[in-house]
C-alpha cells in the first residue's frame, strides 16, 4: 500500500492520481482513519466514511480532465455551509443544517474536491487565537502548549498536519493569516468580494472574506482560479478588475516595511531577527526595501474592535444574541455586548475617519509595489492567552486588523522558525485586485527559500512554478520581449512606458536566433530572425516587459514592416511574445549576431 498521509501539494496528489498510483477512495479511507481521534480539537463535524466514499466514487466516475480538483480533500471552517451538515459557528445552540452549500463550497465540489468535515474556530469568528471555542482550544501543529491562531484555527491545523490538501477559512481581522503564520502554511486573504460569502455566517458582513489555506502559493492560485467568480446574489460580490502591473514577476520591485520604531514584536527578539532576515531575502530576489509611516494603518486597525464596527458583529447575530447572550462564550460575549455603546452617529463618524485614513495609507502605493510586515509580532501559550484574552488577542492583530478596512489583498507566507521550533511568518499586502501579483511573489519566496510543508516534515518535491501557474498570473497582461530601439533608455522605449509597461527582466533568447542591422530605418533598428535547423544561431540580449492587454492593440498597430510580433523562446525555455523580422528584409542587412545584442552593437559603433 502506497504511503497516503500526510498529504502535500495539490499538484503532487493530482499527479499520483494521473499515474494511477492512488484513487480518491483510498485517500478518504486513510483520512477517515487518521481523524477518528481528534486530540488537537481540529474538527467540529467529521463526515462519515460512507459519505466520504460517496463523494469519492462520484469523482472516480468522471474523467480527470473535466475536474481541476479531482479527488482533492479539503476542510471547511464551521461558519461556512455544507449542505446537509450542521453549521455551528462554534456555538451548538446557534446550530442549523443548511439545504445548500455555500457558493464557494459548491464550486469546489463541482470541480472534484472532496469535503472531509467542518473545522473548529473562535466562536462566531471573533478572535485571532483559537482558544474561544466550546469544542476545545485547537492545538498548535508544532507545540500543543501554544495557540494555533484564530479564528480559522481548525482549518489551519488540518492543513499543517497534512490531513487535507487545502482548507477554507474566513478573514475579517486576520483570521486567514495569523493561523497560517503559527502553523507554517500559506494563508491567502483575497480581495474583498472575489470569493462569494453567500452561505457564510457573517462576522462583519461588509468586511468578511472567505480565505484559503494551502501548503504553497501555487496551490492557493489553483483554488482561486476555481472559486473566484462574480455572484449576483451576494451584494458584496465584485467582478475581478484589471490589475496593475504584476510586480510579482518583476526583476526589481519596491516593498514597504514599517519604520523600525513602529515595528512591534512584544519582546520577541527572535521574531524581530527573522523579520530582518526576510527583508534580506526579498532584497536577494530583487526587492528594494522602503520604510513607510505605519501610523494610518495602525489607527485604521484600531477601528475594528475599538470603533463602531463592533456593531456589525452584533448585527450579524442580533436575533440569536438577544435571546441567548448567556450561551455565547466569554470573551466573545463581552466584545459583542460592547456594541451597545456605539450610536448610528458614531458609525458615520467611523466611516468618515476610515476614509481619511485610507486616503493617507494609500499614498504609500505611489512609492512601493507591496507592503511586507510580520504576520504577528509574537506567539503566546494557551495558558497566557486564557489569562489575558483581550489584550493578547489585540496584540495579534497589530499587523492584520487594518487589511479589510482599507480594502487590501494579502498573502501570509512562512518565513522561518524560532529556536524552539515554532514557526514565524510574514504577510505581503497590496491594493485590491493585486491578488495574483502577491501570489506570484509568494511563490518566488517559497521557491528561493524552501521550508518544510506545514508540520509534516515533508519538503516540496516540485518547487518550480509551473507554466500553468505562470500563465494564470499574467491573465490581464502580456509579456513582450524587445531587442532593439524599445530597450530601456533607447529612443522607442517610451512606447512601452507610456502604455504602463514595466520591465520584468533582462535576459537572452535561446541560442537559435540571428540579429541584423536593417538598412534605411529611422531610428536605427535591428531585425531578429530564427535560424533554420542547419544554421548557426546565437543567444540575443532581450528585455522582457509586461504590458496591459488593453494597450497591446495600439502598440502593435504602430509596428512598421518588416517587423512583427511572434513567439520567442528565451534561454530558460519560456515562450513569450516578441519582435521578429520577416526573412526577406535581412537579405542585404548586416549580420550583427556576434555582438550578442543591439545595445552592444551600438556601443561598438560609438
Amino acid at each position: 500500500m502506497p504511503k497516503l498521509l500526510p498529504l502535500g501539494r495539490i499538484t503532487n496528489l493530482l499527479q499520483r492520481y494521473a499515474r494511477s498510483e492512488l484513487k480518491p477512495t483510498q485517500i478518504v479511507e486513510a483520512i477517515h482513519t487518521q481523524i477518528t481521534n481528534d486530540d488537537d480539537h481540529v474538527w467540529i463535524h467529521k463526515l462519515s466514511l460512507d459519505t466520504l466514499l460517496s463523494y469519492a466514487h462520484d469523482v472516480e466516475s468522471k474523467s480527470m480532465a473535466s475536474l481541476p480538483l479531482y479527488g482533492i480533500p479539503f476542510a471547511i471552517k464551521d461558519n461556512i455551509d455544507l449542505a446537509g451538515v450542521p453549521t455551528t459557528a462554534a456555538n451548538p445552540d446557534f446550530s442549523y443544517t443548511p439545504e445548500h452549500s455555500a457558493t464557494v463550497v459548491q464550486k469546489l465540489i463541482s470541480a472534484g474536491a472532496i469535503p472531509i468535515g467542518k473545522t473548529n474556530l473562535d466562536q462566531f469568528a471573533t478572535g485571532l487565537n483559537g482558544t474561544r471555542s466550546p469544542y476545545g482550544a485547537c492545538r498548535n501543529a508544532f507545540n500543543p502548549e501554544y495557540i494555533s491562531g484564530g479564528s480559522s484555527s481548525g482549518s489551519a491545523v488540518a492543513i499543517a498536519k497534512g490531513l487535507v490538501c487545502f482548507s477554507l477559512g474566513t478573514d475579517t481581522a486576520g483570521s486567514g493569516r495569523v493561523p497560517a503564520a503559527f502553523n507554517n502554511i500559506i494563508g491567502y486573504k483575497p480581495t474583498r468580494g472575489w470569493l462569494s460569502t453567500r452561505g457564510v455566517v457573517p462576522a462583519c458582513r461588509s468586511l468578511d472574506c472567505v480565505s484559503v489555506f494551502t501548503f504553497t502559493a501555487e496551490d492557493a492560485a489553483h483554488i482561486s482560479a476555481v472559486v473566484t467568480d462574480y455572484d449576483n446574489e451576494d451584494i458584496y460580490s465584485r467582478k475581478r478588475s484589471t490589475r496593475q502591473v504584476d510586480f510579482g514577476l518583476m526583476q526589481h520591485f519596491r516593498f514597504g516595511v514599517p519604520s523600525a520604531k513602529q515595528r512591534q514584536f512584544y519582546g520577541n527578539d527572535e521574531n524581530e531577527q527573522l523579520f530582518n532576515v526576510h527583508i534580506a531575502h526579498l532584497q536577494g530576489l530583487g526587492g528594494e526595501a522602503v520604510e513607510i509611516d505605519f501610523a494610518p494603518f495602525l489607527e485604521a486597525a484600531r477601528l475594528l474592535y475599538e470603533g463602531p464596527w463592533v456593531g456589525e458583529r452584533y448585527a450579524a447575530i442580533r436575533a440569536f444574541f438577544k435571546l441567548n447572550s448567556e450561551k455565547v462564550i466569554s470573551p466573545v460575549r463581552e466584545i459583542i455586548d460592547g456594541a451597545e455603546q456605539f450610536s448610528a452617529a458614531d458609525a458615520y463618524d467611523g466611516i468618515y475617519r476610515l476614509r481619511t485614513l485610507k486616503r493617507q495609507a494609500d499614498h504609500v502605493w505611489s512609492d512601493v509595489d507591496c507592503l511586507v510586515t510580520p504576520t504577528a509580532g509574537t506567539i503566546y501559550t494557551v495558558r497566557a492567552m486564557l489569562q489575558d484574552p483581550i489584550r493578547l488577542n489585540a496584540n495579534l492583530g497589530y499587523y492584520t486588523n487594518f487589511m479589510n478596512l482599507l480594502d487590501y489583498a494579502a498573502v501570509a507566507v512562512p518565513a522561518g522558525f524560532q529556536s524552539d521550533g515554532l514557526p514565524f511568518g510574514v504577510t505581503l499586502a497590496a491594493p485590491a485586485h493585486q491578488d495574483y501579483a502577491l501570489l506570484h511573489l509568494a511563490a518566488r519566496i517559497q521557491q528561493a527559500y524552501p521550508l518544510p510543508l506545514g508540520a509534516t516534515g515533508v519538503r516540496d518535491t516540485a518547487p518550480q512554478m509551473t507554466k500553468k501557474f505562470s500563465n494564470l498570473m499574467q491573465s490581464d497582461y502580456v509579456r513582450l520581449a524587445v531587442c532593439g530601439a524599445h530597450l530601456s533608455d533607447l529612443p522607442l522605449n517610451g512606447e512601452l512606458t507610456n502604455r504602463k509597461g514595466k520591465l520584468l527582466t533582462c535576459t537572452q533568447t535561446a541560442s537559435d536566433y540571428k540579429l541584423y542591422a536593417l538598412a534605411e530605418e529611422t531610428p536605427s533598428r535591428p531585425g531578429m530572425v530564427r535560424v533554420t535547423e542547419n544554421e548557426q544561431g546565437y543567444a540575443i540580449e532581450v528585455e522582457v516587459w509586461e504590458l496591459p492587454i488593453s494597450e497591446l492593440g495600439s502598440f502593435i498597430t504602430g509596428i512598421p514592416k518588416p517587423l512583427g510580433i511572434g513567439m520567442i523562446t528565451l534561454s530558460n525555455g519560456e515562450h513569450v511574445h516578441g519582435f521578429l523580422c520577416e526573412h526577406y528584409a535581412v537579405t542585404n542587412a548586416t549580420d550583427i549576431s556576434q555582438f550578442g545584442g543591439w545595445r552592444a552593437y551600438l556601443e561598438h559603433l560609438s
